[in-house]
């Protein structure tokens, strides 16, 4: 495994805000600016505005941060990288009242950067899982008040696949004939997902979504799987047999998600749970690479459009149609109608002066 970096070459790599910028700018830009307007590559660096860029072409105005997700931040970028390093390299996490702490933040900045990097993990050009994959699915407590026991407990039905590997090579298992064991192997990269119901029709999207066609699925022979085509189906009838015996490597996977929703964050809550479960993957996945997660979520961050906090907790902008109004001078009250200039106010009778 390779070690991540540590507090002091972090420091050393990233002591300010330029520093922080112009690796963003490899991130977003690794074969040289593209211009977002016009797709040239022709560009000059403004000295009068920090980290923006002139298109020579279209002359538009492009910032390293723009239509990324510091869009507009009012954070200085090294709290950023700080909040990425930590999120990345603790390997069980850390929540918003810990990085708050850690940062010197308010509890409600640390939450929004905590949303705002948690949605940036998902790699959109992430390819399927493939070869033999398990899939199943749990049940995960969540916390509707201040409690996560008790009667206002909850569960949410959250479904998983894992590819199973094999040991000696790290390489994608074959498949065997139907029913055979699986024995010296090894878990791959993990999806993860809150599905409504264990109907067949939530299963057959999130597999179709997840997991590349012509692959075996090892499952438990739950009937929701039946009528899903495309795929090899290889079931394992659990019984009175505890489920992690035919299926270690995908309640591997349960097993520490519950482990660490519960150590982390005290129980995980219904609302963003999605999100939560998309971060312990990204974990997971790296967990053998926990070196570059760092710079892979910058990486992905700087490829992420932005997204507000409205958006995030799904409510409307309260100030969104609010039109400024634009008021002219004060004018200030004066006795006998005078003006503020000294001029009379009122106006002079006919044939005056």
């Amino acid at each position: 495994m390779r070690k991540p970096r540590s507090l002091a070459a972090f420091q050393k790599a990233f002591p300010d805000e330029a520093a922080c910028a112009a690796f963003l700018a490899r991130r977003r830009w690794p074969k040289g600016f593209i211009c977002p307007e016009c797709g040239g590559g022709q560009a000059h660096e403004l000295k009068s505005r920090a980290w923006v860029w002139v298109c020579a072409g279209c002359r538009r105005q492009t910032s390293v941060t723009a239509g990324t997700v510091f869009h507009r931040t009012k954070l200085p970028l090294t709290v950023w990288f700080w909040a990425a390093h930590l999120m990345a390299t603790h390997s069980n996490g850390i929540s918003a009242l810990q990085l708050s702490s850690q940062l010197s933040i308010t509890y409600k900045t640390a939450w929004l950067l905590a949303q705002k990097l948690r949605r940036s993990m998902p790699d959109p050009d992430r390819e399927l899982l493939e070869g033999v994959v398990e899939v199943d699915q749990t049940e995960l407590p969540y916390r509707d008040g201040q409690k996560s026991n008790g009667p206002n407990a909850g569960k949410i039905i959250v479904i998983g696949a894992v590819e199973v590997r094999d040991r000696k090579t790290g390489k994608a298992q074959k498949p065997k004939r139907i029913g055979a064991k699986y024995l010296d192997t090894m878990s791959g990269r993990c999806r993860l997902q809150a599905i409504p119901s264990n109907e067949a029709k939530h299963i057959h999207a999130f597999i179709r979504r997840t997991v590349k066609a012509g692959s075996t699925l090892i499952t438990d022979g739950h009937p929701s799987y039946n009528g899903l085509t495309g795929y090899r189906h290889d079931p394992r009838v659990v019984g009175k047999m505890a489920a992690h015996i035919p299926l270690q490597w995908i309640h591997r996977v349960f097993s520490l998600m519950k482990r660490w929703g519960l150590g982390t964050y005290h129980g995980l809550r219904r609302k963003h749970i999605d999100t939560y479960l998309e971060e312990f993957a990204f974990r997971y996945n790296r967990r053998y690479y926990r070196r570059v997660s760092f710079e892979t979520i910058l990486g992905l961050s700087a490829r992420h459009a932005p997204a507000s906090y409205w958006q995030i907790i799904g409510r409307e902008n309260p100030r969104k149609d609010d039109v400024p109004v634009r008021r002219g001078p004060r004018r200030r009250k004066t006795a006998m109608g005078m003006r503020p200039d000294g001029a009379s106010s009122v106006s002079p009778a006919p044939g005056a002066g």
